[in-house]
């Protein structure tokens, strides 16, 4: 019996542990790809003690602390989670029980829904320009979307292709930091193509071009960074309120269900960082153990 499970490894749920662990719970990590999708980011620059680290290795140093600690992570997917007396969380390999649960599931990326796009899926057609830049060398690729991930997987690409479109359908990067507006705009391997649709992906084989309002493009390559949804696996099961996907929770981390709790990406709070995500982790950590010890 644990005293709290945390369901997510990304950096809600590695804080949440860090705080569970020094009041001292006895606490259960559960996460099939640690870090999240913190662990696909080329750089990240804005979280504090970092002028500059990448997504890999933050996420190493967090799930490290955690374990220091004597927090137990486990890499399984969670299937299912029950609620009777305590809490019972099923995964693909085995079940546990746990006095609380926090919710740290985060979201996933959002999909363009063009044709060409499953069927190319690991053929030229991404989500992750850092596990698959290195594929492109010296080659042509084309990245969709106006946000901070889609400047700064440019920026990446643009280390290894000869040449990356940036697609987006806004006719500015109002949603981009200036910061890596700045970056993009300086880089000569970088074309932007503004007011700009994708309609199709083309390719037999690979990819072979993109089919875009303003016409044809010739690619090797589309990296896909449009955003991301809310995963809603345990939303509606569990009877959680939530907006649109995203859990309902109050400034103490609290859900509409009694003994779970929500942080990170998967909650309706306004800003979606690694370093909010971490405050909320420690606020549900620290909400779940007062409520414990009342």
């Amino acid at each position: 019996m644990y005293d709290i499970a945390i369901i997510g490894a990304g950096p809600a749920g590695f804080t949440a542990a860090i705080y569970a662990r020094r009041y001292r719970l006895k606490t259960l990590i559960i996460g099939e790809i640690y870090g999240g999708m913190i662990s696909e980011a080329h750089k990240v620059c804005n979280f504090p003690t970092y002028d500059s680290i990448k997504g890999y290795e933050l996420t190493q140093k967090m799930l490290q602390q955690v374990q220091n600690l004597g927090a137990e992570v486990v890499p399984e997917v969670v299937e299912d989670i029950t609620k009777d007396k305590v809490f019972t969380v099923k995964t693909n390999n085995a079940k546990y029980q746990a006095k609380k649960v926090i919710i740290a599931i985060g979201s996933k990326k959002r999909k363009l829904n063009v044709p060409g796009e499953t069927e190319l899926l690991g053929k030229g057609v991404s989500y992750c320009a850092t596990c698959d830049a290195a594929f492109f060398n010296g080659k042509t690729v084309a990245v969709i979307g106006g946000s901070n991930s889609a400047l700064t997987a440019a920026l990446l690409l643009a280390e290894y292709a000869n040449k990356v479109y940036l697609i987006y359908r806004k006719d500015n990067f109002f949603r981009a930091e200036p910061a890596w507006v700045e970056q993009v705009n300086a880089n000569d391997k970088i074309e932007i193509l503004f007011n700009t649709n994708v309609l199709e992906i083309l390719g037999k084989e690979k990819v072979e071009s993109v089919k875009t309002t303003n016409g044809l493009i010739e690619v090797n390559g589309v990296f896909v960074e449009i955003g991301s949804t809310p995963d809603v696996r345990f939303v509606e099961k569990l009877g959680l309120e939530h907006r649109d996907g995203y859990i309902v929770v109050d400034k103490f981390q609290k859900t509409n269900v009694d003994g779970i709790y929500a942080a990170g990406d998967a909650t309706d709070n306004v800003l979606k960082q690694v370093i909010t995500a971490c405050a909320e982790g420690a606020v549900a950590a620290s909400t779940a153990y007062k409520e414990m010890n009342k």
